[in-house]
Parts: structure tokens; C-alpha cells; sequence
């Protein structure tokens, strides 16, 4: 009997988790994991202060090294899959190796969207999804001097705290009334606006690039669509992702706008293949319509599911999507998705280096946003797990104690703690 065999392309947070999850429900066959990164997989994109100064030290790995060896799990890095036979279920890699692919699963994520316009191509108009774009930035942040960031998405925020940490002249450049107006809300996106503001980032709204001027060593300014100009030595661009869709496409796997959609247990159009994380188009229950969900938690969340089904126990991820930010030595955490029906209430006491906001939704918490008040964030993602009623006049006083009211909607039980399914 032929041995089964599973390729997994991406040795991104969804890939790895869908080929641990495998093994781990003692799926019998081959797993071979493929990356086009040389390095040990790590959590993307790598955004710290000390990944800023080494490139190489700095990566966080999602899996230590001896957990590949000890699962049998064959790492094939620096290397691509280029074509994808659905006839005879292989692939063939860059180097010339052709590998039998009983299932694929595509774990592909995303591409950053360049700017369109004059100068976006100069050497020093950089994006940050992996370790050698961090290594671009790090040199150009260990100079010192004025860096425009344009896209005030979580990127865009995190790496502005990461450069004022520096000392570094920072403006944020932003299409957009408000940042993270469409996760948060525009009430919260202010605060989130104060915080930055408060720590000397230049945060310009309602603004646009309209071009990037210099000479032959890069860009110099940033011309806005107000006519403003900015001096700049680098210009970090962070204005969305485009999903990669190639592999999908030349093995004749339905995409579309979102990426590669897939059912309910990450199947595509195509039996044999699945797609998972970021390049996922899938329907949650959390999203009003089929989409991704960019984070690493949901990755981790979704390869898992994808994994214990390839392994014969088919899972659903429908876990409320989870994300966080590090700002300034404080964590934001956002969990569920934010509705234009939603009320907002708005934790006494709220400042821009601490708050709590709840969106209810029909008397419960439909999703919650804290910053710097992780307790808070644990006790309320399992008021939403157990789906319990909430007063909205309880939820906005300081001094009621969510883990108590926890316990006296669960009725004394508790509620299950949150399993990290790669660790």
C-alpha cells in the first residue's frame, strides 16, 4: 500500500500549525514543509526592537528546531514550489526535486501592496513581511534620521512605537479619517491617535502619497496629496496586502478577490488541496461574508483545524478572531470583529495607555478591545465563548470585576482555557 504524503507550502504560522496538528492525530504519512525562506520558520512579520538591531537573533521561531526532527517533518527551506501537476498529485521544487503530493495544502499568505506613484521603487521605499526586509529597515532606523511610514494599519503603528522608542523622527501617513478605524471603531481609533501623538509621532489623516522625490540614492521627500512635504530617509509603505494566488491558479484552483476560497474544513475547489491562513478565502462565522482573517493567532487557529482534518478528524476554526499590538510597552488586544450596528461602552477611566471597549450586540459582547489589560481581555473573550448576557451598565464601571461576573454567568463552571494548538 502506497504510503500517504502531504506538501505543505508556506512554513508560515498556518503551515506549521496544519503539519504539527497532523502528526500530533498520528497522521501515518509524509509531511514535507516548504519555504522559500532559508530560516528555521518564524513568526511573521518580525517586528521588535531587537529584531531592528539583528536580523538573524532577533527572529522568534514558531517551533524550535527539534520538534521538526522529533514529528518527522522534512523542512525543505531556501527552496519554491514552481509547478504543481494536478494530473499525477506532485510538485516539483526549485531545485529540480519532484515530491509526491497525495494532498497539497497552500499556505502561500500574502504580498504587501507597493505605492503607485513616482519614486515608489527606490531602494530605500521598503515593506516589512520578512526577516530581510527587517534587516533593510534596521539599517536604514540604526541611522537615525526622519522615517515616513505610510499605512497606519497594525504594521504601520507597531513599527512607528518601535522607531520614537529609537529617538527616531517619525510620520505616519494615513488615506484614512482615523487608524484602525475599521477594526476599532473610530472612538477607540482616536485614542489609539492620542497615544501615538503623545509619544511624538507625527500622525497626518485624511492624506494621501502623491510622490516620492530624491535622486539616485533613493528617495529625499514625500510630497502629499495636500501639497505637504516630508523629509524622509526611508519610507516604510504598509497599504494593504494582495494574496498570493499563483500556485492556486496554475492548478486550476477557483480564487477570487480574497484569495483562495475553501469550504467550512479549508478544502478548495480541488479535492486534494487546501488553503490556509492569511491567503484563505474562507466564511467564518464571525465575517459577514466569506474573507481573511489576518492574524496570527487565526492562522495558528486555522492550520490547526486544517491539519486534524487532513489527519481524518475533521475540525471547523470558528474561534471569534483574535489580535494584538505591542505599543509602547503596552499590549492591545483585539477579539471578534466590530459591526456598524454594534453599541459601543466604553470602560470609566479610558485613556490612550489604558482602556476597555465592549461592542454589544443583541445583550452580548460581540467583540472587546483593551489596551494594556490583559486580565480583562482573558475574562471577557470567555463571556463571548459561553455566549452570556451582559448589562451594559455593569460592563462600563471601573470597578466590576469581569472574572467574577464570569463565574456567575458560567454558573460556578468556568469557562475552558485558550489552548495555543502549536505549543
Amino acid at each position: 500500500m502506497t504510503k500517504p504524503s502531504c506538501v505543505i507550502v508556506g512554513a508560515s504560522a498556518a503551515g506549521v500549525s496544519a503539519a504539527v496538528q497532523m502528526r500530533r492525530m498520528d497522521y501515518p504519512g509524509t509531511i514535507t514543509l516548504v519555504d522559500a525562506d532559508p530560516h528555521l520558520p518564524y513568526e511573521r512579520p518580525p517586528l521588535s526592537k531587537a529584531l531592528m538591531d539583528d536580523a538573524e537573533h532577533g527572529l522568534v521561531p514558531i517551533q524550535p528546531a527539534e520538534t521538526y526532527r522529533d514529528l518527522d517533518i522534512d523542512l525543505r527551506l531556501g527552496e519554491r514550489v514552481v509547478e504543481v501537476d494536478p494530473a499525477r498529485l506532485t510538485v516539483r521544487l526549485s531545485d529540480g526535486d519532484v515530491l509526491n503530493s497525495g494532498r497539497l495544502v497552500l499556505a502561500t499568505g500574502v504580498s504587501p501592496r507597493r505605492l503607485d506613484v513616482k519614486g515608489a521603487h527606490a531602494a530605500n521605499v521598503l515593506s516589512l513581511r520578512d526577516a530581510a526586509d527587517a534587516r533593510r529597515i534596521g539599517v536604514y532606523m540604526a541611522r537615525g534620521r526622519p522615517l515616513v511610514i505610510v499605512g497606519a494599519g497594525f504594521i504601520g503603528l507597531e513599527l512607528a512605537a518601535v522607531a520614537r522608542e529609537r529617538g527616531i523622527d517619525v510620520t505616519v501617513v494615513e488615506a484614512q479619517p482615523h487608524p484602525l478605524a475599521h477594526a476599532v471603531g473610530t472612538d477607540v481609533a482616536r485614542l489609539l491617535t492620542d497615544l501615538h501623538r503623545g509619544h511624538g509621532v507625527r500622525l497626518l489623516s485624511g492624506v494621501t502619497v502623491r510622490e516620492l522625490i530624491g535622486s539616485v540614492d533613493g528617495v529625499e521627500e514625500v510630497r502629499l496629496s495636500d501639497g505637504r512635504r516630508l523629509p524622509a530617509a526611508a519610507v516604510v509603505v504598509g497599504v494593504g496586502v494582495d494574496p498570493r494566488r499563483g500556485l492556486a491558479r496554475s492548478a486550476r484552483v477557483d480564487t477570487d478577490s480574497f484569495g483562495i476560497p475553501v469550504n467550512e474544513f479549508g478544502q478548495t475547489s480541488r479535492a486534494w488541496i487546501y488553503a490556509t491562513g492569511d491567503v484563505a478565502s474562507q466564511p467564518h462565522p464571525n465575517l459577514p461574508g466569506r474573507g481573511r482573517i489576518e492574524h496570527w493567532d487565526a492562522a495558528l487557529r486555522h492550520g490547526a483545524a486544517v491539519g486534524a482534518t487532513l489527519a481524518g478528524n475533521p475540525v471547523r476554526y470558528t474561534d471569534p478572531p483574535y489580535a494584538w499590538s505591542d505599543q509602547y510597552g503596552a499590549t492591545l488586544q483585539i477579539v471578534g470583529r466590530v459591526r456598524s450596528t454594534d453599541e459601543l461602552v466604553m470602560r470609566e477611566g479610558a485613556s490612550p495607555d489604558r482602556f476597555l471597549a465592549f461592542w454589544i450586540r443583541r445583550g452580548r459582547i460581540g467583540a472587546v478591545a483593551g489596551m494594556d489589560v490583559p486580565r480583562d481581555i482573558g475574562a471577557v473573550k470567555r463571556l463571548m465563548a459561553i455566549g452570556a448576557p451582559v448589562s451594559t451598565g455593569l460592563l462600563a464601571r471601573r470597578d466590576t470585576d469581569l472574572r467574577g461576573l464570569l463565574k456567575a454567568r458560567a454558573g460556578g463552571r468556568g469557562a475552558a482555557a485558550d489552548v495555543n494548538p502549536v505549543n
